[in-house]
């Protein structure tokens, strides 16, 4: 419908012009059937409004002419023609009223046509007048100058109307017929009648064609107003105007509302002095500004400005110059665009480019840019830089147990500390995931940025208090120092990082400085890893196995598979360290369905009532082919399912959980036994039992050794974890048992089975299968205890650790270690040299450290008389263990000590 309206409107001159003589003249009694045609024909009314005063004043003339000529004459019946003639004054006067008043309900051709009736009517009383009151002989020139002028002016009244005018017109002739035989002025009278209804009928097509454009031209005029409106209203664009000075002659209500002032305020205001900065069309100013395109006077697009206004608000612009006909410039006109949300979009692109989005610090990119900017200033600033990749530990803990948002919130906190404890020294930025770098223009000084790294572990190390979790963390440090500008950020990095690397292999919460054996390490890791892909190939894997011994008789129920690499040079590789490197570099899968399969092929040479138990990395169970694995080695060694028993740590369950339920589900339908390795050691949901079909859990030994001990708490956690196995109907296996008084406490609580030194050290396959196949029990063998007498004592001494010396004091002390109190936390494992005053300095291990005291053990026997007399420690003292040197010890025995064999 808009379409058609469209074409209708847009050219209706055209269509007038196609139009009949006969279609003009019969065009105002015609209903219109268009809109433009009503249009036009009410533009055409418009014509008739003078013409009713115009008749009844020269109708009224003619008619008093006539009257008083009617009495002068002596007529016999003055009021015959009186009458007729008041009868044609009261038309014309109604003419006049129905021009004035007509009803707004009238159509232009009901107007028309009842214009047409009215000269009807005035014809037939003037031919009354004449019929009746007229003598036919002898009319004075008076009266048929008065009669002709009445005619031609009714005539000539409806000029701009042919179907009106030819009305008229056949009534004046008429008329004239009936008083007059003048051949000469009835022609006369004819011939000005024919030349204005032919002058009306082209007079009436021109005007018809001139409302026509006019029509077309306002609708044009509308629609563009429309398309403007409807822009602005969009929100994508407004208008603006300038005259020929730069004064605003149209304001857009955008505009206005973006400067916060009213549009006929800002009309006639220089336009320039709305806008403030100037930036060109490109932000490089490559391009020429706006004051030089309106200086100019030449055409412009997209040149940015920034409007002067509280608000941030930038606009794009574009306009185009106006010139007269002669040439002269009479102003601009064109759009303007808000690129306020653009600019801001890009802004926050930009920033997202170059920050991190959670904590708001710099992201990889930008520490990239600022490294080698930073290695770009030392020749100028005289002295080098230093880089630190900072990974906090035990991090991927929190992630999985908590959750990613509590994870989201501790690393804004560590950022914040972060911050706080660099400074304005350098720039700290996070890179990814829990690791984090900073960047030290103008500072090489080892000491100070050791100083700083061990200040920054302390302050990352402290608990974080988060949704009403205590969370404690810890984070590792590499340091690499570049001297020289033409060290490349690349290079930098990756000593940094092989410096993070020896500070984790280290014991993790300590820094590492790079030193260029590092490298030599990385180099011979990678080389390990090579030969770790072919050990398989080269027989250089074995199996040892350790047995799992029944509690009440003693007998051998179990051995677990412990895998172990003996390169072929003879060297051993420790298990912690291959097993990591295997789940590094992926091969941990392909070793782990090796073990799998070796030992059930040994197992099944076994008794039936031994079984054997293999560890199952998370990776390996996560693996969706672990279950037909499991099945082909059953059908392979013809091993009972039962007799298999995978031993599982709560890694597993940090996985997919529909997959982890369905591989469950799976190995316990083919009837495998599951154990639950480590328990105690992570977090220990107890949804994981309810979770997993498992069959035994398996207590880790740092809650068996010393559990029996005087004042030790490990007993009650011993007690729950056993009670709530026999509740669910789960054997428990005691790892790590040495010492007989560990074992009488494991048999009083319940436990099931017990696997340690004191029944047997992990042994050669021939040997295994020995013990597997003899039907006596075995015999437990060890200490009586794990712990040496302690003896208490307050004394200060020096320790130094990683070039730092630091005061603590001794609070207790055996021959095999100590308990110090220290206001600085030690990593586990740090090596430290104890410096007693009057004693020989010895070196120690730090075997733990929490709020404020440390426990060590000694390299060496410790001689307690050089410390003079010392009082023994009371049997109820229970600070935390003491790694000390186990055997059968007295008080009064100081000088003997013996060394605690080492699990393999």
């Amino acid at each position: 419908m808009r379409k058609t309206r469209f074409a209708a409107i847009s050219e209706p001159s055209a269509r007038v012009r196609d139009l009949g003589y006969l279609d003009i003249f019969l065009f105002d009694l015609r209903p219109a059937r268009q809109s433009d045609d009503e249009r036009i024909a009410n533009e055409r009314i418009r014509g008739l409004s003078n013409t009713g005063p115009y008749l009844l004043a020269s109708h009224l003339i003619c008619a008093i002419v006539l009257a008083i000529h009617a009495f002068r004459s002596g007529s016999d019946n003055p009021l015959a023609v009186v009458l007729p003639l008041a009868g044609v004054v009261v038309l014309a006067a109604l003419s006049t009223l129905l021009n004035r008043r007509r009803t707004k309900a009238m159509r232009p051709h009901q107007v028309v046509r009842l214009w047409g009736a009215f000269t009807v009517a005035i014809g037939l009383l003037w031919a009354i007048v004449i019929a009746v009151g007229l003598p036919t002989q002898a009319v004075s020139p008076i009266i048929l100058a008065s009669l002709l002028g009445a005619f031609c002016l009714t005539i000539a009244a409806f000029i701009s109307v042919p179907s009106l005018l030819l009305v008229s017109y056949a009534a004046a002739v008429g008329s004239f017929v009936l008083f007059s035989t003048d051949l000469q002025i009835l022609g006369l009278l004819v011939a000005f009648g024919g030349c204005l209804f032919f002058a009306s009928i082209f007079s009436a097509r021109g005007a018809m064609i001139a409302a026509g454009r006019q029509l077309a031209n306002e609708y044009q005029a509308q629609k563009a107003a429309r398309f403007v409106a409807e822009f602005e209203q969009s929100g994508r664009g407004w208008f603006w105007e300038t005259d020929a000075d730069g004064a605003l002659t149209y304001v857009s209500t955008q505009l206005a509302d973006d400067l916060k002032r009213a549009a006929s305020e800002l009309t006639g205001t220089q336009f320039v002095d709305l806008l403030g900065m100037d930036v060109g069309s490109r932000a490089d100013d490559s391009e020429c500004t706006l004051g030089f395109y309106l200086s100019a006077r030449v055409p412009f697009a997209d040149v940015t400005v920034k409007a002067k206004a509280s608000d941030d608000i930038w606009w794009s612009l574009s306009g185009t110059a106006h010139f007269d006909d002669y040439g002269r410039f009479i102003g601009f006109s064109g759009i303007g665009t808000d690129l306020t949300e653009q600019r801001l979009a890009e802004a926050e692109i930009n920033r997202l480019a170059r920050y991190d989005a959670l904590t708001g610090l710099p992201n990889r990119t930008l520490m990239r840019a600022t490294l080698e900017d930073a290695l770009g200033s030392i020749e100028k600033q005289k002295k080098g830089a230093a880089l630190y990749l900072i990974d906090l530990d035990r991090f991927k803990n929190v992630n999985d147990t908590l959750g990613h948002p509590i994870g989201d919130a501790l690393l804004k906190q560590v950022a914040g500390r972060l911050t706080a404890v660099i400074g304005k020294d350098g720039q700290v930025g996070r890179i990814g995931g829990d690791e984090f770098q900073a960047v030290f223009p103008s500072i090489d000084s080892e000491q100070y940025l050791g100083t700083l790294a061990q200040r920054l572990i302390e302050q990352v190390s402290q608990p974080y208090q988060i949704d009403g979790n205590n969370i404690t963390i810890g984070a590792s440090v590499g340091v690499a120092i570049a001297r020289s500008q033409y060290q490349c950020a690349d290079a930098l990095i990756r000593d940094a990082d092989l410096a993070l690397y020896a500070a984790k292999d280290d014991g993790r919460g300590t820094f590492k400085l790079f030193s260029p054996d590092m490298h030599s390490d990385a180099q011979e890791k990678q080389g390990l890893e090579q030969e770790l892909r072919g050990a398989i190939q080269r027989g250089e894997l074995k199996l040892v196995y350790q047995p799992v011994v029944n509690t009440v008789t003693e007998e051998v129920v179990a051995f677990e598979a412990l895998a172990r690499w003996v390169r072929s040079n003879g060297q051993s590789v420790p298990t912690e360290q291959f097993i990591a490197l295997a789940e590094e570099c992926g091969l941990i899968i392909a070793i782990g369905e090796w073990v799998l399969r070796t030992a059930a092929t040994e197992a099944a040479q076994w008794p039936a009532q031994v079984r054997i138990a293999v560890n199952i990395s998370p990776t390996q169970f996560a693996s969706p082919t672990l279950v037909a694995t499991v099945m082909n080695v059953l059908a392979a060694t013809e091993l009972d399912p039962n007799r298999l028993e995978l031993e599982i740590t709560e890694g597993v369950f940090l996985s997919d959980e529909a997959n982890v339920d369905e591989t469950f589900r799976r190995l316990k339908s083919a009837g495998v036994r599951l154990a639950l390795d480590d328990f105690g050691t992570g977090y220990s949901s107890l949804g994981y039992l309810k979770r997993a079909p498992l069959n035994k859990i398996k207590i880790d030994q740092s809650f068996v050794r010393g559990a029996a001990a005087t004042g030790s708490t490990s007993e009650a956690i011993l007690r729950s974890i056993i009670s709530l196995a026999q509740s669910l109907k789960m054997d428990t296996t005691a790892e790590g048992v040495e010492t007989h008084d560990d074992l009488n406490l494991i048999r009083e609580l319940g436990c099931s089975q017990v696997q340690g030194y004191i029944f047997g050290k992990p042994m050669e396959v021939a040997d295994a299968r020995t013990l597997a196949c003899s039907v006596e029990a075995v015999a437990a063998k060890g200490y009586e205890n794990a712990r040496a007498p302690r003896y208490s004592l307050i004394r200060t001494a020096n320790a130094q650790w990683n070039g730092m010396t630091f005061t603590v004091r001794i609070r207790n002390i055996a021959v095999g270690g100590a308990l110090l109190e220290s206001t600085r936390d030690l990593p586990d494992g740090a090596q430290i040299q104890l410096d007693i005053p009057g004693c020989s300095v010895i070196g120690a291990d730090v075997r733990w450290s929490r709020e404020g005291k440390i426990g060590v053990r000694f390299e060496r026997p410790f001689n307690l008389r050089d410390l003079g007399p010392v009082q023994r420690a009371p049997a109820n003292d229970s600070s935390a263990p003491q790694a000390a040197t186990p055997g059968r010890l007295t008080p009064a025995d100081l000088n003997r000590s013996t060394a605690m064999p080492k699990r393999g």
